[in-house]
């Protein structure tokens, strides 16, 4: 937090792992053929808690965007990951799952399974 003259109140919240939210692409993004599908990772702390994207279990290295950490008013960080890809990739893929990961610390990982979610 920092105060009027520059001061700054380090809080030591050790290592907290970030909670993972990750939304399916809408109906109207299957039906034009390109799918945008978010990662919210809220809560963690330090802000250096990376995000990625599997799918299959394999990494995911292209049509990705991740935002710089955003300091919420507890002290912890929330930041976003967006994914791109085509509806066949989305449809064609058993999971695609969204991982945190920060040195030392083991992942958070949350999935979605295209085919069970409704189109």
């Amino acid at each position: 937090l920092t105060f009027g003259g520059g001061t700054k109140l380090i809080l030591n919240l050790g290592t907290v792992k970030p909670t993972l939210t990750v939304l399916p692409p809408s109906k109207e993004e299957l039906a034009l053929g390109n799918v945008t599908v978010v990662c919210v990772a809220s809560e963690g702390f330090p802000p250096e808690w990376n995000l990625g994207w599997k799918k299959n279990g394999g990494a995911i290295t292209s049509g990705l965007l991740l935002s710089s950490p955003e300091l919420q008013s507890n002290g912890r960080y929330k930041r976003s990951s967006t994914l791109k890809m085509t509806a066949d990739e989305w449809r064609n893929a058993n999971t695609v799952s969204c991982e945190a990961t920060l040195k030392n610390q083991s992942p958070v990982t949350a999935s979605l399974e295209p085919n069970n979610c409704s189109d």
